[in-house]
């Protein structure tokens, strides 16, 4: 239970990775879900005959694997009495694992496989299009909304008095980590651009975008290393048995707060420039197939325009 100050022994690698009885369940039982979901829909297409790709199924696993890694072993539990391990919850859910279940492009997945309500009809597919393409999606998912949403996600909970009341109860907590997970989701989604959406900005603008907000992350993790007291109260009496002094505890969640901020920037930034260079490719071949059959009409209009422009400048200085 949140809040309550259990005697646990000091964590070790072996604890935290455990599964542990207190695991949270509906984070287990939605993890399983997902996985679920997800592979059915690869079965489906691999038995009509339609090809996924291996890599996207490896992302969406490993992506849910580092959601119940640190909601369902030991880590939950001392998440509980421990800042840090509760940092690393929260970095891990909101800048870790929406980058890994993103590159799984489950939304191309779902509108891949979803049954069709037919000619004029209104099945999953067509419900899941219809909200791609509402004005709500438009707006959650706009930079303008998902940026300030991110920054408060640190500064507005930590800061002020909204963590210690979340943390009072189990339903405070489930909400807070679902928060941050969504969160890192509706972030992320636009910047990586795997999935279709109502936001697709070019690869300039999603890197913009990306470093935008990674500034305000890092003073967030500096802020908290650089506190000479104690923000939040839920921590102030850890059990004695962890051997924890409140304070250093707190400096070692700041430092894992700024070292997450650049763990997604790099990741980010590898998978946009792969995505970039394969838009170009296809640029290119396009450009080449349309060639081929026009007869490389482009080219030879634009030469022909040279060759007048020549042309009329020599008759020009013959005048």
């Amino acid at each position: 239970m949140p809040g309550m100050t259990q005697d646990l022994p000091p964590w070790t690698l072996a604890r935290v990775l455990a599964f542990h009885p207190s695991a949270n369940w509906p984070f287990l039982i939605g993890c399983v879900l997902l996985l679920g979901l997800y592979l059915t829909g690869v079965v489906r297409l691999r038995r009509r005959g339609d090809s996924w790709p291996v890599g996207r199924t490896v992302a969406w696993v490993l992506g849910v694997l580092t959601v119940a890694l640190v909601t369902t072993t030991g880590l939950e539990e001392y998440g509980m009495q421990m800042l840090s391990a509760h940092m690393l919850q929260h970095m891990v859910l909101s800048m870790f694992s929406p980058i890994i279940l993103l590159m799984g492009a489950p939304i191309t997945l779902a509108l891949r496989t979803l049954p069709s309500g037919g000619r004029g009809g209104h099945g999953p597919r067509e419900l899941l299009v219809s909200l791609l393409h509402s004005r709500y999606m438009k707006v959650i998912s706009h930079p303008a909304f998902t940026l300030p949403l991110f920054i408060a996600s640190l500064y507005g909970l930590y800061f002020t008095s909204l963590f210690d009341f979340l943390m009072r109860s189990t339903l405070g907590h489930e909400l807070m980590m679902v928060h941050f997970l969504g969160v890192g989701m509706l972030f992320f989604w636009p910047i990586m651009g795997v999935d279709p959406g109502p936001h697709r900005p070019g690869h300039l603008m999603r890197m913009l975008e990306l470093f935008i907000g990674m500034p305000f992350h890092a003073f967030f993790g500096i802020a908290v290393m650089m506190s000479s007291g104690l923000m939040v109260q839920t921590f102030a009496h850890p059990a004695a048995s962890l051997g924890v002094n409140p304070l250093s505890d707190q400096k070692m969640a700041g430092g894992l707060a700024w070292a997450f901020s650049e763990i997604p920037t790099f990741i980010v930034l590898i998978a946009l420039t792969f995505q970039w260079a394969k838009s170009e490719e296809r640029l290119s071949r396009r450009k080449d197939r349309t060639a081929d059959r026009d007869g490389d009409k482009e080219l030879n209009a634009y030469n022909d325009y040279l060759a007048n422009l020549q042309r009329r400048s020599g008759a020009q200085q013959q005048g």
